[in-house]
């Protein structure tokens, strides 16, 4: 059925559109990526990708060696020979106005599809959507064309940072307009990875895609509250996660930590959305995703608590390391990152202050463009008062903690959000330097005999 479908347009080269078009070209497929960003353009047409994926480039530039993938800057420029059977929309989905989705982009998109796509194209929609969307946005837009088409949704699924070997194994979820269609959409995705799950209608392909990320976001909401129960206790969260967890597999609770990132700070709220429609509120998720985002302002309150900072922070050398949203695995993603809200949180407290920023992957002129200093990690603790360790980069916990302490302000305050750094392996320890995590002890523990 495939050999009907060799050609394929890949709508947004983003994190999602361009590793698809990767793998697919990969297997043996046609790809024509299509990215209106000139400057992004410009890159993948040298084989540079504009994201941090371990081993991404040379994949990238082995499809473009090899014939198979291409980018062009809008489906117009497709000649009538390239001209695709299937189209493959993965355009981003941002949050507007009061947290609400916005689908315009979707709708653009299938409107520039419905102008060119021959009779019998099969368009797949794979970006995160509101639940409904590819029925009465999509196939909507499609139908004024005039011509027949297949439709059905498959939604993405991988994690940043490891999306091309998780490409090849995850089941693929599909969920088409009609039967055909799912078969269809079954056929090419087959050609990547060995499982394909079909469900019974669209409206089911795209719930499993908000659920996803939803779950992942409860169950980190579930380790931040454990805690900040423990600071209120009096107790310690890594100590009490820990020994919960160890060889008892029915108690797993998350590390506390910051939740961000371009999916996990969205899709709740647009699951929420979705469900307002069927005047459904979803208590769990609702108030996980609050919890969550409640935590860059917990730590901010955390740091005024411990008196290190004089008011509006006159004098005070603040660094912040990790900008991007995540660590594990290492990402350059500062996407709905913590770390800027952290920032927003600490400019507003202490505007006198001067905050900096490091990251082991995120370029010192993006890092500049959130209105901070960008410094290397020995400037990153000279003369700072305040140190907020604000993602779980693994190179975090080997840095040479000794030496670089001496270098800071006194009195001081080392925040480690994720509790990566060698102090809690016992390496350091000073009268003059205060560490706190996600769930410190806050106060006496009482029950200490």
């Amino acid at each position: 059925m495939t050999e009907k479908y060799e050609n394929i347009c890949i709508i947004g080269m983003g994190y999602v559109g361009l590793t698809l078009a990767a793998i697919m070209s990969d297997r043996g497929f046609n790809v024509w990526g299509i990215e209106k960003n000139a400057d992004i353009l410009k890159m993948l047409m040298k084989g540079k990708p504009h994201f941090l994926e371990k081993g991404f480039e040379v994949r990238l530039k082995g499809g473009i060696d090899t014939g198979k993938l291409h980018f062009l800057p809008k489906l117009a420029e497709l000649s009538h020979q390239q001209e695709p059977l299937v189209y493959i929309i993965t355009v981003g989905t941002p949050l507007g106005d009061n947290r609400q989705p916005r689908m315009d982009m979707i709708k653009s998109v299938a409107e520039e599809i419905a102008n060119h796509m021959r009779d019998d194209a099969l368009i797949i929609l794979r970006s995160t959507v509101q639940l409904g969307t590819t029925r009465n946005i999509v196939k909507k837009t499609l139908e004024k064309s005039g011509k027949r088409f297949s439709l059905a949704y498959c939604p993405e699924r991988t994690i940043e940072g490891n999306a091309m070997a998780e490409l090849s194994f995850l089941p693929q979820i599909i969920g088409g307009l009609t039967k055909d269609a799912t078969l269809q959409a079954e056929a090419i995705f087959r050609r990547i990875t060995p499982t394909v799950i079909m469900v019974s209608s669209i409206e089911s392909a795209e719930i499993i895609k908000l659920l996803d990320n939803s779950f992942r976001d409860l169950n980190f909401a579930i380790g931040n509250e454990v805690a900040l129960l423990c600071e209120a206790a009096g107790l310690d969260s890594k100590e009490i996660i820990k020994a919960a967890n160890t060889g008892y597999p029915r108690t797993q609770i998350a590390s506390p930590g910051f939740v961000g990132g371009p999916c996990l700070h969205k899709d709740p709220h647009i699951l929420q959305t979705s469900l307002a429609t069927y005047g459904y509120v979803p208590q769990l998720i609702t108030h996980g995703r609050m919890l969550n985002e409640s935590i860059p302002s917990h730590v901010c309150d955390s740091l005024d608590a411990t008196k290190i900072i004089p008011a509006k922070g006159k004098g005070t050398k603040i660094s912040i390391l990790g900008m991007a949203f995540k660590g594990r695995p290492e990402t350059d993603d500062t996407r709905a990152s913590s770390s800027l809200d952290i920032i927003a949180c600490l400019k507003q407290k202490y505007p006198e202050a001067i905050v900096c920023g490091h990251d082991f992957a995120v370029d010192n002129q993006t890092i500049s463009s959130f209105g901070i200093t960008a410094v290397d990690l020995e400037q990153a603790f000279e003369g700072a008062s305040v140190i907020i360790v604000a993602n779980n980069n693994k190179k975090y916990e080997w840095i040479d903690l000794n030496a670089l302490a001496k270098s800071m302000a006194t009195p001081a305050a080392i925040y480690d959000i994720w509790s990566v750094l060698p102090a809690y392996r016992g390496s350091y320890s000073s009268q003059q330097l205060k560490f706190l995590h996600l769930g410190s002890q806050s106060q006496p523990n009482q029950h200490k005999s």
